[in-house]
């Protein structure tokens, strides 16, 4: 047999956009129903309005093309929803949503753990400051957070350490808010400043521990490479 015949097929823009459906129908059932309503009422619109006008190619053609795009966004949009409540209270969730976040330096690996009860402290190093992402509840987690924030705050006294807990219990932020949460941290440093520090707490390392991969939520996600067939 050839090497041809062996080598994987290439992988098509229609390949994630089934992928991404794939995932959401899992979480939400209701997704094939809403984007078949989608095109009804936007293609359906436009061919009406095409015959009505007189314009009965070039009308309908448009609205082809919306109706296609408008269907893209909203199951993009649920794809990443989706990824998250299927990963949602795995060990190491937070990373693996944590490292999707751009304009942010990630610590792959834990930075504290407590190997009875799996609860794990994530760093992260952005123009807000230092983010300490803790899986656990705050009242167990304590003692480790404690740990991590007074090493970090003898190395860097005059930055900013955020601490946010994921989870699903009071006081905690769900996993599909922990981006937009990282995100609204108001910003202090410079770029440059941020590969610094980042430089700087390199040389601490981690705790050397696998973390589940999980679900990564823009696999399956449609991207501009892809739509365009390449």
């Amino acid at each position: 047999m050839s090497r041809e015949s062996n080598a994987p097929a290439k992988r098509r823009w229609y390949h994630n956009i089934a992928d991404a459906y794939r995932v959401t129908q899992s979480s939400f059932p209701w997704m094939k129903w809403a984007l078949a309503a989608l095109f009804v009422v936007i293609f359906g619109g436009s061919l009406a309005w095409g015959i009505a006008s007189g314009h009965w190619i070039y009308i309908p053609m448009l609205g082809l093309m919306l109706a296609t795009l408008a269907m893209l966004v909203l199951l993009s949009m649920y794809t990443r929803r989706a990824s998250y409540m299927q990963i949602e209270g795995q060990v190491g969730a937070s990373a693996a949503v944590m490292q999707q976040i751009k304009g942010w330096n990630v610590e792959q690996e834990p930075v504290g753990v407590n190997p009875r009860t799996q609860d794990m402290v994530f760093r992260a190093v952005g123009r807000p400051g230092v983010v300490l992402v803790v899986e656990g509840p705050v009242t167990r987690t304590k003692r480790i957070v404690g740990d991590e924030e007074r090493k970090l705050r003898r190395i860097l006294p005059n930055v900013d350490i955020h601490k946010i807990y994921v989870g699903q219990g009071e006081g905690q932020t769900r996993l599909g808010k922990l981006e937009s949460s990282m995100r609204k941290l108001p910003k202090k440093l410079t770029k440059a400043e941020v590969a610094a520090i980042s430089k700087r707490l390199s040389s601490l390392g981690a705790m050397k521990l696998p973390i589940p991969k999980g679900i990564d939520p823009y696999k399956a996600r449609p991207n501009r490479k892809g739509l365009r067939g390449k």
